[in-house]
């Protein structure tokens, strides 16, 4: 199975949060699987943390390492799933979101997120 890893399922993992669901933890530490974190991932840390320095407890630079050490590998962002966000139903708003949804569904993964608004998508959407 191959998962991509939605940012904040990314975030709680590398930090051990008590908001990581026991469901994520087994599936995260699942050795047969492949876990992924996108470039979005990173951008959208970016994006939040140099509106709010606060927001978020490492710097997008230190993300990428993070998810990297934690033995994420990085999705790199093809064009045909920038493309087909066009084809996605407006059911979520967000940018990252609907650009992961679209990865996901592209690449043939399987999205794990904590965001309920995003099973509508189809059933590569996995929460946890």
């Amino acid at each position: 199975m191959k998962y991509l890893v939605d940012t904040h399922v990314l975030i709680w993992a590398v930090l051990d949060s008590e908001r990581l669901s026991e469901k994520a933890r087994h599936l995260l530490l699942d050795t047969t699987a492949e876990h992924y974190f996108s470039p979005v991932s990173v951008w959208e840390i970016a994006i939040k943390r140099a509106k709010n320095p606060d927001l978020l407890p490492f710097s997008a630079d230190t993300a990428r390492d993070l998810f990297l050490a934690a033995g994420f590998a990085e999705l790199e962002i093809a064009a045909t799933a920038c493309a087909a966000v066009e084809t996605l139903p407006p059911i979520h708003a967000d940018p990252f979101d609907r650009l992961l949804v679209a990865q996901a569904k592209t690449a043939g993964m399987t999205l794990l997120t904590h965001d309920h608004l995003l099973a509508p998508y189809g059933d590569f959407i996995l929460k946890v």
